[in-house]
């Protein structure tokens, strides 16, 4: 079996460190600033949604698209902490019980300069499975082609699958609202729910 995990929500905690950074490099460079003289840039928590217009208030959609990919990719991407204090270590030794018979591999719907931040994350954290697939809107069904099972924080994936995929959702406060019968809290369930559906 071909099962994969996600690295937004599951192994990083992006929306955490987008929070920190937007705080640091676009709130407080712009406190003091006359009103006239700035945009207001504001955040609204907690984020309960992945429109992260909808929580970090920027004047144009590239200006997001800036922020993330051009301008932070590495605080952001890179930086980030994990979700759980001992993720790799548990992601490690289920690999390492795993890998004997399925094939396991990190997946993440990434672009630009987030890529290579993506991968310093994984590198930084001691990862020891060795396929990474980058995927987009435009390149997820090669994604699809090559898994049987996904674990995954992402609501649209939660949501919108081939029938013929095993999907499992990994509980953040911008799924919450989502039920799915495969569901887990921590990195350290998965091998057990695996074995439920596998």
């Amino acid at each position: 079996m071909r099962i994969a995990i996600e690295i937004n929500g599951v192994l990083r905690n992006t929306i955490d460190k987008i929070e920190q950074t937007y705080q640091k490099y676009m709130i407080d460079k712009t406190e003091g600033l006359e009103e006239e003289e700035s945009f207001k840039y504001e955040v609204s928590l907690p984020v309960d949604s992945l429109n992260l217009r909808n929580h970090f208030k920027f004047q144009t959609d590239e200006e997001l698209y800036s922020f993330l990919y051009e301008e932070f990719p590495m605080e952001i991407f890179g930086h980030s902490q994990s979700t759980e204090y001992s993720t790799f270590n548990d992601l490690n030794d289920i690999y390492v019980n795993l890998r004997d018979n399925h094939d396991i591999l990190i997946v993440s719907d990434e672009m630009g300069r987030s890529k290579p931040s993506s991968l310093f994350f994984l590198s930084k954290f001691g990862c020891q499975i060795e396929k990474v697939k980058f995927y987009s809107n435009i390149t997820i069904n090669s994604m699809w082609d090559e898994i049987d099972v996904l674990l995954t924080a992402n609501p649209a994936l939660l949501l919108e699958h081939p029938d013929d995929k095993i999907i499992i959702q990994y509980q953040t406060e911008y799924n919450k609202h989502i039920k799915l019968d495969n569901s887990i809290t921590t990195i350290k369930e998965l091998e057990f729910e695996l074995t439920k559906i596998i």
